[in-house]
């Protein structure tokens, strides 16, 4: 054979291989384990709301879903590693209020940037789900200052400014932001005292040491149902499934427009191609929409959502947007 015609024939042939070996590879994705990274510690809220994905995606479509908690500075440290990871559809970042909404005004001051992109560095696959807060106050106080619903905590807040001890489970959380919304948007002065972490603050706020706490629902069920906290109203737009005849703090404030949830949503390195994420997305939106992960949540206080790439992306468009007002108001910083 003539060395020419050799030499297209070989190459037609080695570009029919290419072409065989690279479909092959998307029809086989995934082939290995994927890391679902959670850049806060196990046991957590956004913990808690990975896993019964993870293992759906498993039971469904047989996906070796690995869960893998990166926590550390305010949960940059895991939403980093995951945008600088390989852009191959097999690293995952369960994003947060935090990360996605947070956390971008609060890092992003003075001479400190974020070492990523909330926006540029990820593509959105889906928002998986909203988690509210709750309004609680220590029953003591509430009695005392004759504190039974949101309205009659403002009306005390405004009449004894810089009284009302606000505890939170550490700056810049959304329980510590949601608690600024409040204030911004009800024009009170309260005195915000940071905890590091949930479980301490409301050891305080049930023995009386502070006021009041915008905690997250899950962490409050147990202490509101046996009374040890008085629940005034729920941060979301909705009333809780959990506590139906408890008012949303738009409704019980009259504060049109109030809303203030812990959200989570699944994404993933800014390059992924458009094939696997298109996959990815498929999947996770059907397992968010299963039973078993409905009612996982639902029992948990969360809400499932399973929106598509466009909407959960220009919602943390939007979040960001808002959380920026929201930080520039109340002069939060990292502490």
């Amino acid at each position: 054979m003539h060395f020419s015609k050799w030499l297209i024939v070989s190459l037609t042939a080695l570009n029919f291989a290419t072409v065989t070996n690279m479909v092959g590879a998307q029809e086989k994705y995934p082939s290995r384990p994927i890391r679902f990274v959670i850049p806060f510690p196990a046991a957590g809220a956004t913990d808690n709301i990975a896993r019964p994905l993870a293992a759906e995606l498993a039971n469904s479509v047989g996906w070796n879903v690995v869960i893998e908690n990166k926590p550390g500075a305010g949960a940059n440290i895991g939403a980093d590693f995951v945008a600088k990871s390989p852009a191959d559809g097999y690293t995952w970042l369960m994003a947060s209020v935090g990360t996605h909404g947070i956390n971008p005004p609060l890092y992003n001051q003075g001479n400190y940037r974020l070492p990523f992109d909330p926006v540029a560095d990820f593509k959105a696959i889906t928002l998986v789900a909203e988690l509210p807060n709750v309004l609680v106050v220590n029953p003591d106080f509430a009695e005392r200052n004759k504190i039974n619903n949101v309205k009659d905590l403002i009306a005390y807040a405004k009449a004894n400014p810089g009284k009302v001890n606000m505890a939170s489970s550490g700056s810049g959380t959304s329980i510590h932001m949601a608690g600024e919304l409040f204030k911004s948007m009800t024009k009170t002065f309260m005195l915000h005292l940071p905890y590091k972490g949930s479980s301490p603050a409301l050891t305080d706020l049930m023995a009386g040491n502070t006021d009041i706490m915008f905690d997250n629902l899950p962490s409050s069920i147990n202490f509101i149902r046996s009374g040890k906290l008085k629940p005034l109203a729920v941060t979301s737009a909705k009333r809780s499934p959990l506590f139906p005849d408890l008012p949303t703090i738009a409704e019980a404030g009259d504060l049109p427009g109030y809303e203030a949830t812990s959200w989570f949503g699944v994404v993933i390195p800014a390059k992924t191609p458009k094939d696997v994420a298109d996959r990815i997305s498929s999947e996770v939106i059907k397992a968010v929409k299963s039973q078993s992960v409905k009612e996982k949540f639902f029992a948990m206080g969360a809400n499932p959502v399973g929106n598509t790439n466009e909407q959960f992306s220009d919602y943390i468009k939007n979040e960001i947007t808002k959380w920026t007002k929201v930080v520039k108001d109340s002069g939060a910083k990292v502490e």
